[in-house]
């Protein structure tokens, strides 16, 4: 399936990009989300109008993304949760509770934009945390899990 691209997507293409893509995601997922449209010459032709109102919104959606990557870099978070005397966590700390302390210390961070690529973490310690605001706008944060027994 090919598709005309509406906004920047990492790993896949830039703003105005054609590219061809598997019918399912882009049926199910690019074209109603509004993020492409299917590549037909109508559609090719109503692009090119729109190109400067699609450019500048990407432009703002950009420097909006950089600016909160530039407030919550370096930042340390601290969560408490219940752990055992060698520092095993009862339970998890995941993407959600990530960004509500982030959230919380000011920082406003939507749960999707925490990235865990090793899952949920189990342990009490350290971490960095990558955070991803917008196509090519990432940052790491510092997160402290600290366990309390119970």
């Amino acid at each position: 399936m090919d598709l005309i691209l509406l906004e920047n997507i990492q790993n896949l293409g830039k703003l105005g990009d054609v590219v061809k893509v598997k019918p399912g995601f882009g049926r199910n997922f690019l074209v109603p989300q509004g993020k492409a449209v299917p590549a037909t010459k109508s559609n090719l032709e109503a692009f090119e109008t729109r190109r400067a109102e699609l450019e500048a919104r990407a432009a703002d959606r950009l420097a909006a993304a950089t600016a909160r990557r530039d407030a919550v870099a370096d930042q340390t978070v601290t969560i408490t949760a219940n752990a055992s005397s060698e520092g095993k966590l009862y339970g998890s700390v995941g993407t959600r509770e990530i960004a509500e302390a982030l959230t919380g210390a000011g920082f406003p961070v939507e749960k999707s934009e925490v990235l865990l690529p090793e899952g949920a973490i189990r342990m009490a310690g350290e971490y960095d945390i990558d955070l991803h605001f917008y196509a090519e706008v990432d940052c790491q944060v510092k997160l402290a899990i600290v366990g309390e027994e119970s």
